[in-house]
């Protein structure tokens, strides 16, 4: 499982669409990466693979962050997402 995770300006909490495969996380963060290069705010529509009726729009100006990681069973023990000095 593969985590798509968006930080949001002035929101301490951020916004993840989970996917069951590395392309398909991927391809979504790729997709949100061009919104954040385009010219001007877009609308950039994310849909749960599960249950795709699931959905949440946002502005692609509000986004200040997009990171894709993996997502463990495990609670404890797994690398953390996000880049840091620690194995």
């Amino acid at each position: 499982m593969y985590v798509v995770e968006l930080s949001l300006k002035l929101s301490p909490m951020p916004i993840a669409v989970q996917r069951k495969e590395l392309a398909d996380a991927q391809a979504l963060y790729d997709s949100v990466r061009q919104a954040l290069e385009g010219m001007g705010p877009r609308v950039l529509e994310l849909r749960c693979e599960k249950e795709p009726e699931k959905k949440v729009s946002l502005l692609s100006s509000e986004v200040v962050a997009v990171q894709v990681y993996e997502k463990f069973a495990s609670g404890g023990g797994g690398k953390r997402p996000g880049f840091s000095f620690d194995g």
